[in-house]
């Protein structure tokens, strides 16, 4: 890729990945967020500006895994049909794994939530930026998946946003992150038979 495109990328990917972020995982960031703003002793633009804070913080990490993702496209590699669906059969058994579960009680606040007793702008970034790490967690057998059908495709795209956001808001989480697996690994083996 020409120089300059290369820098039309850098400028454009961004904000083309947080774009796509935002929907994706505003459903994991809400109740979180919500748990916060009741529990953090502060009052009124304090307390919005803190609340700001804590969601900034968290899509920071979204941006810095989106820099990462750039990186790696930017190098021009691309997944052949059999190590893509070696990817996906990959994401798609992480799913159905004790560390997803783990992974996914962290991300709904489940598990224990390491409360934020501060009411400064550094600990209420530095919560947004553990919410992000928790969630980026949760979500990386899924956006592996998305990463190898083609991030761009609309189809792959619609139903990563799904589950993501079922996974996070689902009375029955787990079962919606193993019904995700299954659908990944049947994809993961449609892909290799393509392939």
């Amino acid at each position: 890729m020409p120089r300059h495109e290369w820098n039309l990328g850098v400028a454009g990917y961004p904000g083309m990945w947080m774009t796509m972020m935002l929907p994706m995982m505003l459903p994991s960031l809400v109740p979180m967020v919500s748990r916060y703003r009741r529990s953090v002793p502060a009052e009124g633009l304090r307390r919005h500006g803190l609340t700001v804070l804590v969601g900034l913080g968290y899509f920071a990490i979204w941006a810095v895994l989106g820099a990462f993702v750039h990186g790696a496209e930017s190098t021009g590699a691309s997944l052949l049909p059999g190590a893509a669906g070696m990817v996906l059969l990959a994401a798609g058994a992480a799913q159905l794994t004790p560390w997803k579960s783990r992974q996914l009680a962290l991300c709904r606040g489940e598990a224990e939530d390491g409360c934020h007793q501060a009411a400064n702008a550094g600990s209420a970034f530095r919560y947004g930026l553990e919410l992000g790490v928790r969630c980026s967690r949760a979500c990386g057998p899924l956006m592996l998946a998305l990463l190898a059908s083609g991030m761009m495709e609309p189809l792959p795209m619609a139903a990563a946003t799904l589950a993501i956001t079922a996974e996070r808001i689902a009375s029955a989480p787990l079962r919606v992150a193993r019904l995700a697996g299954a659908a990944i690994l049947v994809t993961g083996v449609l892909t290799m038979a393509r392939g």
